[in-house]
């Protein structure tokens, strides 16, 4: 029999309310990012050794603005020269990986978790999770929504205030609700 936990990273409806062992791992997460979130800007090496404590994988380079909020931490893994601005979530039920030189607006989200349409089933406390993965060199401007399973192919730059419900292809610009391509991107020399 499966557990809770291992539900979730198949993708399958599971139980995310109720489950002792998963509650005791966001409890976890959730006090190191209290922790982080109380940092002082300065406290550069403070801040690395929580986040590299916190993520699944980090590279060399990266920063991350606080206040930064995620569920468990260990799903999240991000590339060299990534960098996310202020009030960054990342609700990650499932795997979010970021590729290198990955820019985050602020107040942008990245939500693998999902709930059933069916009443019976989201008051039991079941809810499902799908990957998120951000390519590299990819751009994500201001208050941007990332629903759960999205892909977001290499080069692309994602518009302020979209909300991207599905997949958005390499080197292109997309924006709006649902987001959409718009242009493909212009590559610099």
């Amino acid at each position: 029999m499966q557990t809770e936990k291992q539900k979730a990273q198949a993708g399958k409806l599971y139980d995310a309310n109720y489950d002792v062992e998963l509650i005791a791992e966001r409890a976890a997460c959730k006090e190191l990012c209290f922790d982080y979130n109380r940092l002082r800007p300065s406290q550069t090496d403070e801040k690395r050794e929580i986040l590299t404590k916190l993520l699944g994988k980090t590279r060399k380079n990266f920063q991350i603005e606080p206040p930064f909020h995620c569920d468990y931490g260990y799903n999240i893994e991000i590339g060299e020269n990534f960098y996310a601005n202020v009030n960054c979530v990342i609700l990650d039920g499932a795997k979010v990986t970021f590729g290198d030189n990955v820019f985050i607006a602020p107040n942008c989200g990245f939500y693998t978790a999902g709930h059933p349409l069916e009443v019976t089933l989201r008051n039991r406390g079941l809810e499902y999770a799908y990957p998120i993965t951000i390519g590299n060199n990819v751009w994500i401007g201001a208050h941007v929504c990332v629903l759960p399973g999205v892909r977001i192919g290499d080069n692309t730059v994602i518009g302020a205030g979209s909300v991207v419900t599905k997949d958005i292809p390499a080197n292109v610009v997309a924006v709006g609700n649902p987001c959409r391509v718009i242009r493909n991107s212009e590559l610099d020399s």
